[in-house]
């Protein structure tokens, strides 16, 4: 049996795909990835339309919606839907400023919505264990260097770009750059979150001994420009990147005999989830992690009720099986 050709795209259809993308990459100056992503993305709407035979312009918003179910039946992930369909939907977008098109087809159409997976914590005794490991043979600086960091990503909560953005105090460069910084006589963390939001975030006692013994090492490398006034630095003198703070907490969690290796928001997933564990408290929980909406917190409660389901499942007599 042949098996069918696909219709071709009809040559204005391609001339305005042609030009969307020449605009995105020359005006939006969008990285090469994202436009080779469009173009595929584009291709699989004007492919769709030909079988339906419409234009592109032409395309309705029935025609969209089967699409969307057409992937979702294909197995395509409701992430992978919904960035398709926000491509599809900056492409009718333009052509609506064109003149070429009285309404837009992908308006309101939605993905399907996937369950949100559950953060990933560690328990509070892995997460004692990664704070108090200390390696004894490392080089002193760098241990009092990572010590540091997990305190202030497990003991405040804090996100990875957060951690990067602090400095040892407060100045006009840190204001206007929008980092954030240390105050130790306050025993706080003022940090620079999403949104360009500011934050105080307490220090508890272990992450103030943790950074003070920090400071008094810090100084053994020299920092000059933009990095001087950083709190956590490499060896060479610059501000620490994310990627280098991954592999440092990487090495040290694998070092500390954890069976996970940890990474920077697992340590903010920790905090919330032990947090909340221990007073229950969602609105203060949402404060210190700097969450904008309420329901973005509440994912927590859901690690709280996976522990205390394994409480109630190792502890209760009616939840024991007889064998």
């Amino acid at each position: 049996m042949t098996p069918s050709v696909p219709p071709a795209i009809d040559p204005a259809s391609a001339a305005l795909v042609a030009a969307y993308l020449e605009r995105a990459r020359v005006e939006k100056r969008l990285a090469a990835r994202t436009i080779a992503l469009y173009t595929l993305d584009l291709d699989k709407l004007a492919r769709w339309a030909a079988e339906a035979g419409v234009a592109l312009t032409a395309v309705q918003n029935q025609h969209v919606r089967r699409w969307a179910a057409q992937m979702h039946a294909g197995g395509r992930s409701g992430r992978g839907i919904a960035l398709i369909l926000s491509g599809w939907r900056g492409f009718y977008a333009w052509l609506g400023r064109q003149g070429l098109i009285g309404a837009n087809p992908v308006q309101g159409v939605r993905a399907p919505r996937q369950p949100r997976p559950l953060p990933k914590a560690l328990g509070v005794d892995e997460a004692v264990q990664l704070a108090d490991y200390a390696s004894g043979t490392d080089d002193p600086w760098l241990d009092a260097r990572d010590a540091a960091m997990v305190e202030l990503l497990y003991g405040c909560g804090l996100r990875v770009s957060e951690l990067i953005g602090l400095d040892i105090a407060p100045s006009d460069g840190a204001l206007r750059a929008g980092r954030g910084w240390i105050d130790l006589e306050a025993a706080e963390a003022q940090v620079q979150g999403k949104g360009s939001k500011r934050r105080a975030v307490p220090l508890g006692r272990q992450a103030l001994a943790a950074l003070r013994h920090w400071l008094a090492l810090r100084g053994q490398t020299a920092a000059a420009g933009d990095a001087a006034p950083a709190l956590f630095l490499g060896r060479r003198g610059t501000r620490l990147t994310a990627q280098s703070i991954w592999q440092r907490l990487k090495r040290r969690s694998l070092r500390a005999g954890l069976a996970t290796p940890v990474h920077p928001h697992m340590l903010r997933h920790s905090f919330a989830s032990h947090v909340l564990q221990s007073s229950g408290d969602l609105r203060a929980v949402q404060e210190l992690l700097g969450h904008a909406s309420i329901s973005s917190t509440q994912v927590y409660t859901r690690l709280d009720y996976q522990h205390l389901a394994k409480a109630y499942d190792g502890a209760h007599p009616r939840a024991r099986r007889k064998p």
